[in-house]
């Protein structure tokens, strides 16, 4: 379930931490102060320029203790994979903690909306996760995602219009709030069959829901993002308990589960098993097309071709989720005492996957400051993770950017970004990145 963040724990004997060089200042003496005290890993510096940081993470510190937020940062793409891979050793049991402390007073909301979400997904290392995997995978494989282009296609278009007319009234419009924030919730809406709440309302909760659980708000905005969180699981709830859900849909299908014993799955754990799959479905997705658009209208040679090129969007697609993933980073717990990164970790240990690092990592990927659609191995990133716990969704958020890049390119040809949009705001949590603003002007 998400829980209220615990203390930091101390460093654990004998594990390295940073190295002699820093992410902007070069060499230093051995006893100069350890540069990377100075992370920060809300801060303004590292959301808005992080490759500084994760490069020195991965070169100097790959095993490295976050004194601020008390996980270990593993930062090298081959002791990422290895985690991943291994759920006996590093568990999924943290995944959904809050990372912020919650005080009573935001604990007593979300108890009086009947707040809990045991494990259901992401954080389920229990033999029931298989089987509620396949339940979700079923409503997001190939075949299913294949079916659905045509009506990505139509929400994709429709939004588009809409932009063209706004930017034909007004000389501008933002592409994330109009297009890349919408398209895949609406998407996600028609997919699993929600029709009893408003787009904008589901993207509302559900950035509240981010925000609240895995960014660093101030007490009393966590009041209000608990008011938030609690109608969006009461709504949830409702849905779940309701019993009106055809039986072909998503959560017709939880309701029909069976759990490894055989008893029917409960209303609690299907309601955090949408909970995460309405999240990560909409929000991230998102967030993903967003930095795909900002990538794009920045380099004058994609966004000309992309409505015509066979397969550009996607292959840009790909180059952006391993360079700029939407999920920046994930967290495992140590089940024993384990050796990683030529470190060692007490059981207990709390780790904070560096999935964005681990896509520039020069063992892996050539010259991975470039931006290089169809590179030979560019398969090999882990924006969606590894293992028995990789996005179930994975092929659907692919999908969805590419049609989106291509939308947008083919409506939207002469567009180009506003003057200072580098300087935009960013979405700048624990665990997930992406350009809040994408502002784009005519000609």
């Amino acid at each position: 379930m998400i829980e209220p963040a615990l203390e930091a724990p101390a460093s654990a004997v004998g594990v390295r931490t940073a190295g002699p060089r820093g992410p902007l200042t070069g060499p230093l003496s051995p006893d100069a102060p350890d540069p990377l005290a100075l992370l920060d890993l809300f801060g303004d510096g590292f959301v808005r320029d992080p490759y500084p940081w994760l490069d020195t993470l991965r070169a100097q510190a790959p095993v490295h203790h976050d004194p601020r937020t008390g996980l270990w940062l593993i930062s090298r793409h081959r002791d990422i994979r290895r985690v991943l891979l291994d759920p006996a050793a590093f568990r999924p049991d943290n995944a959904q903690q809050a990372v912020t402390r919650l005080p009573m007073a935001v604990l007593r909301v979300l108890a009086r909306a009947g707040f809990q979400l045991p494990p259901a997904l992401a954080n389920n290392g229990a033999p029931s996760h298989s089987g509620l995997r396949r339940v979700v995978t079923r409503f997001f494989n190939a075949q299913r995602v294949a079916a659905a282009v045509p009506v990505i296609e139509r929400i994709a278009g429709e939004l588009i219009a809409a932009t063209r007319a706004h930017i034909d009234a007004h000389g501008e419009s933002d592409l994330f709030a109009a297009f890349a924030q919408v398209l895949p919730c609406r998407v996600l809406m028609e997919l699993l069959g929600i029709e009893d709440v408003d787009p904008a309302m589901l993207i509302r909760w559900s950035d509240a829901s981010l925000e609240l659980f895995w960014g660093r708000p101030t007490p009393d905005r966590q009041l209000e993002l608990a008011e938030l969180v609690g109608e969006f699981h009461q709504w949830l709830s409702a849905t779940v308990r309701g019993g009106a859900a055809a039986p072909d849909s998503f959560v017709g299908a939880l309701a029909r589960h069976r759990l490894p014993d055989g008893t029917p799955l409960d209303p609690r754990t299907a309601v955090s098993a949408c909970f995460f799959v309405f999240i990560a479905g909409q929000s991230t997705t998102g967030q993903l097309i967003a930095t795909a658009l900002r990538r794009a209208l920045a380099d004058p040679v994609p966004w000309p071709v992309l409505a015509q090129g066979a397969g550009l969007a996607e292959a840009w697609v790909e180059e952006v989720l391993r360079r700029e993933p939407p999920v920046t980073t994930w967290r495992r717990v140590t089940a024993r005492r384990v050796a990683l990164g030529g470190a060692e970790l007490p059981a207990g240990a709390e780790l904070l996957l560096m999935l964005q690092g681990s896509g520039s990592d020069p063992e892996v990927f050539a010259e991975p400051e470039r931006m290089c659609p169809y590179r030979p191995n560019i398969r090999h990133h882990l924006a969606f993770g590894a293992g028995r716990h990789r996005c179930p969704g994975a092929s659907l958020a692919r999908t969805e950017a590419a049609v989106a890049l291509r939308a947008a390119a083919r409506g939207l040809p002469e567009v180009r970004p506003a003057e200072g949009d580098g300087e935009q705001p960013m979405l700048g949590l624990l665990s997930f990145r992406a350009p809040l603003r994408v502002t784009v002007v005519g000609k």
